[in-house]
């Protein structure tokens, strides 16, 4: 039986392999799609979004926007990142329809009422949409099997020294679902700076030669030539690009390429040097009850095969 799927994206580079993972894995039922404001505004990843399902011929899911800001901070944006445009690179062309009419919480209020089976729920950016919604109707997250998400970091961040990017954009809302009792998976800096792909993939991926490989090789290139600390040095070194928002996809399709601990996270919201901070319970010095499944390594070899799977499934 496939598992049923809202993502909530801010596509960024990273976003758009994970949305290709998930929408060409025949296990996975993407019935919603969500964008969240973070890698770049709420226009512009909307906009990416678009783009991105259009090129690949995927206009049937609804895309529904999210909200314009974290819960109470300003927007930060990783535009040194991903580029003006959220996904600097390759040129998607024109978007083939229009976003919802529903918002974003309108939309997952809507899905998660009328199914009869429990959805999953993947995050690859801030968590602000996710926390709406468990604020909003907090008896819905009974029809929420888990949620999958990319976000946090036990041993150090990467846009603070403590703190991980998705989780610092909006800390309040990712300790309102860590703390929801709905199952979490997080693929943390932790794993993620692991699953890299290195110029030879990269490679491997443009030789694939049909027209999705032709327009993610460049974006990949532009991701590696442009993520500090640059993935690719100054005297031509190449450290990897990280694939950070795919092993929330990957790991719902394959948990065997990955090993984690079941521990209780928490979120600092107030820390002076460690707002957006997870406090990673991994020697259980809390007694807090474990609510998320934390992975620290992958399988980096079969996960890049099942990502160059992914984009040779399109045309």
């Amino acid at each position: 039986m496939k598992r049923q799927v809202i993502f909530d994206c801010d596509p960024g580079h990273d976003d758009a392999i994970a949305l290709l993972l998930a929408l060409s894995n025949e296990n996975l039922d993407v019935k919603l799609i969500t964008t969240s404001a973070g890698n770049q505004t709420q226009e512009k990843v909307l906009l990416n979004t678009k783009k991105l399902l259009s090129f690949i011929g995927v206009i049937d899911i609804e895309v529904a926007r999210g909200a314009e800001k974290p819960l109470i901070r300003e927007l930060i944006i990783a535009d040194n990142i991903h580029g003006e445009t959220g996904l600097d690179g390759s040129d998607l062309g024109t978007p083939l329809f229009e976003e919802s009419k529903r918002s974003a919480l309108e939309a997952m209020r809507e899905l998660l009422s009328v199914t009869e089976d429990k959805l999953t729920i993947i995050a690859t950016g801030p968590l602000t949409n996710i926390a709406i919604l468990l604020l909003a109707y907090p008896e819905l997250k009974e029809k929420i099997d888990c949620i999958s998400l990319m976000g946090g970091a036990a041993l150090g961040g990467n846009w603070t020294p403590a703190a991980e990017f998705n989780i610092y954009v909006d800390p309040e809302a990712a300790n309102i679902v860590f703390e929801s009792g709905v199952p979490i998976i997080m693929s943390g800096l932790d794993v993620t700076t692991q699953a890299r792909l290195y110029k030879e993939d990269i490679e491997r991926i443009r030789n694939i030669g049909n027209k999705t490989s032709n327009i993610i090789a460049p974006l990949l290139d532009f991701f590696s030539e442009n993520s500090p600390p640059y993935y690719m040095s100054k005297d031509g070194y190449f450290k990897g690009a990280h694939m950070h928002d795919p092993c929330a996809v990957a790991y719902l399709i394959d948990p065997t390429i990955f090993n984690g601990i079941t521990c209780n996270v928490s979120v600092e919201t107030s820390g002076k040097l460690t707002t957006g901070t997870t406090v990673v319970d991994v020697n259980q010095r809390t007694g807090k009850v474990k609510n998320t499944e934390v992975l620290f390594e992958i399988d980096r070899e079969r996960f890049v095969n099942m990502l160059v799977s992914a984009i040779g499934y399109y045309k």
